[in-house]
């Protein structure tokens, strides 16, 4: 089994003595991406960590959706406020109903999976904390095996850019800024862009990204 080089995820830490040391991390290959090692991700993710995770659009960090402690502490990863709620990613339609209320499922499955993010009413399996308190949330159904493959096995994880807050979104695992706790590594992202985000409830757009042509034709023509 080859591994790609070496390559530092976190900053050099003093240690006793006075020295320093960096703390390195290995990152499996895209050819090397199987199911092993997203077992490990998904192993991380239920354990409560936090890692990041190649998606079509950007990469994501990923943590239980429903586990406080690790949306907190996604939050202070990217250094982000609070206030700013955080979206999911969800592997198929049915764990999408069971985390919101669905609207306008015409629009759900004409573009999911996709790079497309929906704004639905949440139900309360998923803690105010991930929302801000909003009674909605932001829901990606990716269109990436990697992705796909680890959330099948988690269950909804956050899904929000690998980056510190206000930087650029990372679209290769280089990119990544964020000092998570594992990290896959699936090359770089097919669209390289972030998700158009439309908000069902309102059927309005809020946000324009990869494939905002075809939305706004769908929802206007």
């Amino acid at each position: 089994m080859k591994y790609c080089p070496y390559r530092p995820l976190r900053r050099p830490q003093a240690v006793p003595g006075g020295t320093r040391q960096i703390i390195y991390y290995f990152v499996l290959s895209i050819s090397m991406l199987r199911g092993t090692d997203v077992a490990r991700a998904a192993g991380i993710v239920t354990g409560g960590g936090v890692i990041a995770y190649p998606t079509e659009t950007v990469y994501g960090i990923g943590s239980l959706a429903t586990d406080v402690r690790a949306i907190r502490r996604v939050f202070s990863l990217k250094r982000r406020p609070e206030t700013q709620p955080l979206s999911i990613a969800v592997s198929g339609i049915g764990m999408l109903k069971e985390v919101a209320r669905v609207e306008r499922e015409d629009f759900i499955r004409r573009f999911l999976p996709g790079p497309v993010t929906v704004i639905l009413e949440k139900k309360d399996v998923l803690p105010d904390a991930l929302t801000a308190g909003s009674a909605y949330v932001g829901i990606r159904y990716p269109d990436h095996p990697v992705a796909l493959a680890l959330i099948a096995m988690t269950g909804p994880i956050v899904s929000t850019s690998a980056n510190l807050h206000g930087e650029p979104d990372p679209v290769s695992a280089d990119e990544v800024t964020v000092d998570v706790d594992y990290l896959l590594d699936g090359g770089r992202s097919r669209y390289a862009g972030p998700s158009t985000i439309v908000d069902l409830h309102a059927y309005r757009i809020v946000r324009k990204g990869v494939m905002y042509d075809e939305v706004y034709r769908y929802m206007h023509g």
